[in-house]
């Protein structure tokens, strides 16, 4: 192993991050998200296809617009039904494709023979599972195959293959990075406290800031990757979603506020596109100091522990309480650091344009109420 791959791996460790196999998630597709969505527990699709795997039936139910699929068709009976999930699982026990239209609102065909061009490769080897693939390749419509012997869901959706897990796995995986998340949250607020009480010091350096950075965003990734599993839970899911909200909190805003804190050319359009290619770093780019410190415009090769930085207070002063956003740059550009907005006076605020003496009174007052709270929660971590 190389030094950089052991740097890596004692990185993982110290932070306390374990491997996910988020970025390998093909649910970060939104159409296939968006088609798993259909067919989450609840859904009156989902109810049809429950029953036909209990009866130990098979089927192939294609959804989209039956006049663009019609080219598809040979043979097969026309109804122009109102969907309902039993008159679908009584039409699965015939051996042809269900057509339902895109908003799952009518039964147009059953007992379909479906003709997609042969020469569309397919990975497949089931004669239901290999039809399903050509059509979703070849139309882009979402086609769903229950699997008789397997009693498995697959779903196609344009290129994208998913293979739908049974509740009870999806419930047990989705628990277990609830835990994982919940650890995150615990160490990302900790180095935040550090963050902030050393930005009321003037004391920031550079690995101060990468290692609060790092934490948030492997945050919200895993809130990311909860989110997609409550997607796929459906009705299933309405208890982990509250959790989920309860535990990421305002993490994303906050990482975002972290990059236009620090980045070298200001909080502008430099920072958006930071932003843009921190969520775009792999997991291994993640760990990699160097490659953060790139994101702020931060030279590579600086020592990240020397290296000394002033936030311009964007993080900070969002924590206000009725200090809307736009008062928040206004701030920030004036003075343009946050020592400079502790330091200045009532009458320094109010020369700001939109602030006036209410909102500086209430600016003053939230960074002292800020940095006594901060230095209570710095003694109790203690």
């Amino acid at each position: 192993m190389s030094t950089h791959e052991t740097r890596i791996e004692r990185l993982s460790d110290e932070l306390g991050f374990i491997r996910t196999p988020s970025e390998d998630d093909p649910r970060r597709d939104p159409q296939l998200l968006a088609a798993i969505e259909k067919i989450a527990p609840g859904t009156p699709l989902r109810q049809a296809v429950d029953d036909i795997i209990r009866s130990h039936e098979g089927a192939l139910i294609v959804i989209g617009d039956p006049h663009e699929l019609s080219f598809l068709y040979s043979g097969g009976l026309k109804l122009d039904a109102p969907y309902r999930p039993q008159l679908l699982y009584e039409l699965a026990k015939m051996d042809g494709a269900i057509i339902v239209d895109s908003a799952i609102k009518r039964l147009a065909w059953a007992n379909v023979q479906l003709m997609p061009d042969p020469t569309i490769p397919s990975v497949e080897t089931g004669t239901r599972h290999r039809t399903a693939e050509r059509v979703a390749k070849q139309t882009g419509a979402l086609v769903v195959s229950v699997s008789q012997q397997r009693e498995t869901v697959t779903i196609f959706v344009g290129q994208a293959r998913y293979q739908l897990d049974p509740v009870a796995v999806v419930l047990a995986k989705t628990n277990q990075a609830l835990g994982t998340l919940e650890t995150y949250r615990m160490r990302l607020d900790q180095v935040m406290t550090r963050l902030t009480a050393l930005e009321f010091q003037n004391a920031v350096v550079l690995d101060d800031v990468l290692v609060t950075l790092q934490r948030a965003e492997m945050t919200s990734r895993m809130a990311e990757r909860i989110d997609r599993d409550t997607i796929e839970l459906g009705s299933e899911g309405r208890l982990i979603r509250l959790q989920l909200e309860e535990l990421v909190g305002n993490v994303p805003a906050e990482r975002d506020a972290i990059v236009r804190d620090y980045h070298a050319a200001g909080g502008g359009p430099e920072a958006t596109l930071a932003l843009e290619g921190l969520r775009a770093l792999t997991y291994q780019g993640l760990l990699d100091f160097d490659r953060l410190g790139e994101l702020l415009g931060v030279a590579r090769g600086v020592s990240a522990l020397d290296y000394s930085m002033q936030p311009r207070g964007y993080r900070v002063l969002s924590h206000i309480p009725r200090l809307p956003e736009s008062a928040v740059r206004k701030v920030v550009a004036h003075f343009e650091s946050l020592d400079a907005v502790v330091r200045a006076s009532q009458r320094d605020l109010e020369a700001v344009e939109g602030v006036g003496s209410v909102r500086a009174r209430e600016i003053r007052e939230g960074l002292r109420r800020l940095q006594e709270h901060n230095l209570v929660d710095r003694y109790l971590q203690l």
